[in-house]
């Protein structure tokens, strides 16, 4: 009897005919197939020269529920009045919100990125450490932003596992966690130290574009050999 093209491809790419996970072969795959897309938006600032811990730590409030489309849009807009510490504090709060009213959020995130801004002229001579503790002390930054900002700006091994990274990683088979919290520790205790950033910087745009939420285009992934296509329900 003839098998439809869906039972075809199940047959070849099953779990049972998977390979081991080999980290290198994976994580140099997705560098190539993510080559085309947009960078994450914290990575394409630092590329674009916003690469100080202060500007990354302010890009990175400014995509929280962002898209990073307008992120690194409302970013520059931002940077363009305003790129230390010293200069954001002349800022009052109502002309950073105007500057980058079109992330969500806009109305809390201002007076946010004022006070922070203000501590470190007061507290840190005007230069934000490149301490987790120091950074996570601020209202509102919790880990995830602390280790982007370290791993991109201070050049710190940090894995920082967003919506993305944990599911790909999860779908991957790679780890078994319930949360992107699980998946970061999870992560740390498996995967090699030089991958602990470009996890993060890679696995976005892949997410975005390849390893989808909803019906990933698992008949032209790169990873499609050795990814245990764990929860997929449906593909592309």
């Amino acid at each position: 009897m003839a098998i439809n093209q869906h039972e075809q491809f199940c047959r070849i790419h099953g779990a049972g005919n998977k390979k081991p996970h080999d980290i290198d072969v994976m994580m140099d795959r997705v560098q190539t197939a993510v080559r085309p897309f947009p960078k994450a938006a914290m990575f394409e600032l630092a590329d674009e020269g916003f690469n100080s811990p202060f500007e990354q730590l302010v890009a990175c409030i400014i995509s929280i529920r962002t898209l990073d489309e307008t992120t690194v849009i409302e970013a520059r807009r931002l940077f363009e009045a305003a790129r230390t510490p010293q200069q954001m504090v002349w800022l009052a709060p109502k002309e950073i919100e105007a500057l980058i009213s079109k992330s969500t959020f806009h109305e809390a995130k201002a007076p946010q990125i004022h006070t922070i801004a203000r501590r470190i002229v007061d507290d840190y001579n005007g230069q934000l450490p490149c301490d987790s503790e120091t950074i996570q002390s601020f209202r509102g930054v919790g880990v995830k932003c602390a280790n982007l900002v370290l791993g991109i700006s201070c050049n710190q091994p940090r894995v920082s596992a967003d919506v993305h990274v944990h599911r790909i990683t999860n779908r991957w088979g790679y780890i078994d966690t319930k949360t992107p919290e699980e998946s970061s520790k999870a992560l740390e205790e498996k995967l090699p130290k030089r991958y602990w950033v470009d996890i993060n910087r890679l696995l976005v745009p892949f997410g975005k574009h390849i390893c989808t939420g909803k019906l990933p285009y698992c008949s032209t992934c790169p990873i499609l050999d050795m990814c245990q296509q764990v929860g997929v329900m449906g593909h592309r």
